[in-house]
């Protein structure tokens, strides 16, 4: 299992050390992938008042604007999937199992078909125009709804959620009823049973959720593809345009090994910190 999943990231790795020749791939091993991510420019693109002094700035934009995008995306999955979790978990007290299907009827569809019904939503002639220009709310219809980087958090957002639900609902499934009925007879609010019982004791499930939708969404391509248009474009996308369109696959994977790198040590700066802030509250 472990040799299959390694197996197609081992071929990667081994392509980002090659270089295109023409329409042939030049297998001489090689660093010379890596080293145009970072050439050095006298010249700087600016980019959000950031400037960026590289040769060929365009990765390293798309890699920052990708991880604030799936940051932002991955924050509001959290924020709409904690609410529903906690219904689920303390308010309904019949038929779970139901709820839990009921959530997910929506995510038996196809992930494509999920992205194409918003673009219909948001789209020119789409639902929400149509809504408000039949309401008389608008004359015309609102042209910035799609094909911008809000369109594509809006989109992962809805596609990501019932996957945060259910990590964070076990988490709080496990919680133990009688500690929260200790303190309210303490004399604790709502508010400080929640910060004080809730919110740590899910805080393994809420960082599991947050892992497992901020890691696919930040190399998304068919979201970004459909709803995002130029500006709403993600890492996902130069790595399409690398191997299928501008014919230079070993480039395409350096890219893809870079931004996985990324991940992985944003990924493990979380958990550290996460680890560290615990050990810092178990010492006072």
């Amino acid at each position: 299992m472990v040799a299959m999943l390694a197996l197609p990231i081992g071929a990667l790795v081994l392509l980002s050390f090659w270089t295109q020749d023409g329409f042939a791939i030049d297998r001489t091993l090689t660093l010379a992938n890596y080293a145009r991510l970072v050439a050095w420019s006298d010249e700087a693109t600016v980019w959000f008042g950031i400037p960026f002094h590289l040769a060929y700035p365009v990765p390293a934009i798309l890699m920052i604007k990708s991880l604030v995008m799936s940051l932002v995306a991955t924050v509001a999955v959290i924020a709409l999937a904690f609410p529903m979790a906690c219904f689920m978990a303390f308010r309904v007290t019949r038929h779970k199992a139901l709820w839990i299907i009921v959530l997910t009827i929506p995510f038996w569809t196809s992930y494509l078909l999920r992205v194409f019904s918003w673009k219909i939503v948001l789209g020119f002639n789409g639902a929400i125009n149509s809504g408000l220009i039949a309401l008389g709310v608008i004359d015309k219809p609102l042209e910035f709804l799609l094909y911008n980087p809000s369109a594509v958090v809006l989109t992962l957002a809805h596609s990501w959620v019932a996957f945060a639900v259910l990590p964070i609902y076990v988490s709080l499934e496990k919680i133990d009823r009688s500690l929260l009925e200790a303190a309210a007879d303490l004399g604790d609010s709502r508010w400080q049973r929640f910060r004080r019982i809730i919110l740590p004791l899910a805080a393994p499930g809420t960082i599991a959720a947050a892992l497992l939708v901020f890691i696919p969404t930040v190399g998304d391509y068919v979201t970004p593809a459909l709803v995002g248009g130029p500006g709403g474009t993600m890492i996902g996308s130069l790595v399409q345009q690398l191997f299928l369109k501008q014919n230079d696959a070993p480039l395409g994977a350096a890219v893809s090994i870079a931004m996985m790198a990324i991940i992985a040590l944003l990924v493990v700066i979380f958990l550290w910190a996460i680890g560290y802030g615990r050990m810092r509250e178990r010492r006072r």
